[in-house]
């Protein structure tokens, strides 16, 4: 039988019950850096994802036309404030996520009224949130809105 003992000062005890707490401080900070916004919304599947956007009125085609990882820039320049203009109006903030890698979706959506082109909806999602979305058509008189702007069933 093997028996080993070690003696702690209070000292030793107390740095060490620091450094661990420190530790766990620093891993819960960034497991949670992907996922502050977005109301919590689920998106890590392609089930999730369809279901999200079915949410708001969308008939989408459950394939995925394009799964893009993007890294959102450190300072946005006029383009990203924009969009980011666009995102806050529906309750994501993607200053939030400066220099993150993220993960958007597009989805061609099935049920635009009156629409000749091809719309689409992206969904960025990161940690498996979704953390921002727009509605778009790429057309040369295109637009771009909310995932709920301009919704007609």
């Amino acid at each position: 039988m093997v028996v080993i003992s070690a003696r702690f000062s209070k000292k030793r005890a107390a740095i060490a019950v620091v450094a661990l707490g420190a530790a766990l401080a620093a891993i819960v900070f960034l497991a949670a850096r992907c996922g502050k916004s977005g109301g919590g919304t689920n998106a890590a599947t392609n089930a999730e994802r369809v279901a999200y956007l079915s949410s708001y009125g969308w008939k989408v085609d459950e394939v995925c036309l394009e799964e893009q990882s993007v890294v959102i820039p450190k300072e946005f320049g006029a383009v990203y404030e924009t969009y980011n203009e666009l995102q806050r109006k529906q309750g994501f903030d993607l200053s939030e996520y400066a220099g993150r890698d993220v993960t958007r979706y597009t989805y061609e959506i099935l049920n635009y009224a009156n629409a000749d082109v091809t719309v689409v909806a992206d969904i960025i999602v990161c940690g498996g949130k979704v953390i921002a979305g727009d509605v778009q058509s790429n057309s040369l008189d295109g637009f771009m809105t909310t995932l709920s702007g301009g919704r007609e069933s």
